[in-house]
């Protein structure tokens, strides 16, 4: 263990200025503030390179993880002057220590969230970096599990894009979770509770959303009147789109893409409904359309597709704004970072930070979720939280 590992540790004495004067000292001296516990390890040991790269314990975790649970208010002070400091040397938020935990999620573990100015702060540099580093790539690079300096799995969504047109003999290799080409060949099934694919069992959609969607369409007709005129992108299970029909829409459209889920429509009814226009395809390619010929504006939109990332997102709020009408909602199944807490908190920030760039605001109704949903018949977890935030996104 190295001097700077050491005293994070919080052993010596009362933790006073005494311990910021020395981790500066420690930082100016060299040693990088990314320093990891198997590096040290590994130099200890006379070798050059680190044979765990997954593990990465840095001294921010080892920080967190040596915190009193009896901090008082002066002593956190302290700590959030070493966590500023830890951060200005260039320590990163999402590390994954030996037990595959981010410096968010000992934080969360140890109940040091829910607006705890520890938490607080390294949520606060999750959206600095995520921010930064979009503009840095022109893309996003959002926090994934296996390198969490990434991007987590976006948990659920419904159903995004029609199939390509490829040579049959060309097979599109990926997971179906993640890529579009790859979800929208696979078959997929209704089982009794979920709408699954069918060769993995991925869980494209799962009846314990039911009150999600419930909320989210009393949002869609919160300032709509008896002419509404409302939009889905994503039909997946039909469960919000059955919540819509009961408030009777002037007109209902609904925008999905996978073939199998469109067989499922045509043989519930859908397309014969009076009031519901069944967009097939992509939403980037039936929305277009629609923008294009001017005609149609709408007094809500929900989005909730599947295998499609945020950076989709990005590119559909350009087309939102201009398909919603001034006093419009728009609202989506928010799984952004649900693998865990910390990530789905930055998401949250992100997301806020984003719509402001359209002119629109976005309010969050939280709601919680005392008992997590059975993934026995799904093959991961696509929502790990114990709180869920509904958006709502107006403009301004």
């Amino acid at each position: 263990m190295s001097n700077l590992h050491e005293l994070l540790t919080l052993e010596s004495g009362p933790i006073n200025e005494t311990y910021v004067e020395k981790l500066k000292a420690l930082l100016q001296s060299g040693i990088p503030a990314t320093y990891t516990l198997e590096q040290a390890a590994a130099h200890e040991a006379g070798k050059d390179d680190v044979e765990d790269v997954a593990s990465n314990t840095t001294p921010l975790h080892i920080l967190v993880r040596s915190l009193p649970n009896s901090l008082n208010a002066e002593e956190g002070q302290i700590v959030l002057k070493m966590v500023d400091i830890l951060f200005e040397y260039g320590a990163g938020w999402n590390f994954l220590d030996y037990e595959n935990k981010s410096p968010g999620d000992l934080l969360c573990e140890r109940g040091f969230s829910n607006g705890n100015v520890l938490y607080e702060r390294v949520v606060e540099a999750g959206v600095s970096a995520e921010l930064l580093l979009r503009k840095l790539n022109d893309d996003i690079e959002f926090i994934e599990d296996e390198e969490l300096e990434s991007e987590v799995v976006e948990g659920e969504s419904t159903d995004p894009v029609e199939v390509p047109q490829t040579n049959q003999q060309e097979e599109v290799v990926g997971d179906t979770a993640e890529t579009q080409d790859v979800y929208l060949k696979a078959d997929l099934e209704y089982t009794s509770n979920a709408l699954v694919t069918k060769e993995n069992k991925d869980g494209v959609m799962m009846d314990w959303e039911t009150d999600i969607m419930r909320l989210a369409c009393s949002t869609m007709f919160k300032n709509a009147g008896i002419d509404a005129v409302v939009l889905n992108i994503g039909f997946g299970m039909g469960i919000i789109d059955t919540f819509i029909q009961e408030r009777k829409p002037t007109k209902h459209y609904i925008c999905e893409a996978h073939p199998d889920v469109l067989k499922h429509m045509r043989e519930e009814g859908w397309y014969e409904k009076p009031n519901v226009v069944v967009l097939e395809g992509r939403w980037q390619d039936t929305l277009s359309a629609i923008l294009d010929e001017g005609n149609v504006f709408f007094d809500a939109i929900y989005y909730d597709t599947f295998s499609e990332h945020y950076s989709d997102m990005l590119d559909l709020y350009d087309t939102v704004v201009g398909l919603i009408k001034p006093d419009g909602v728009f609202s989506f199944f928010n799984g952004l970072g649900a693998d865990r807490q910390v990530c789905y908190d930055v998401y949250k920030r992100v997301v806020e930070v984003d719509v402001q760039n359209y002119g629109m605001n976005c309010e969050y109704t939280t709601i919680n979720l005392p008992e997590n949903p059975n993934w026995e018949e799904v093959r991961r977890s696509y929502f790990s939280c114990d709180r869920y935030y509904h958006p709502e996104i107006r403009f301004m």
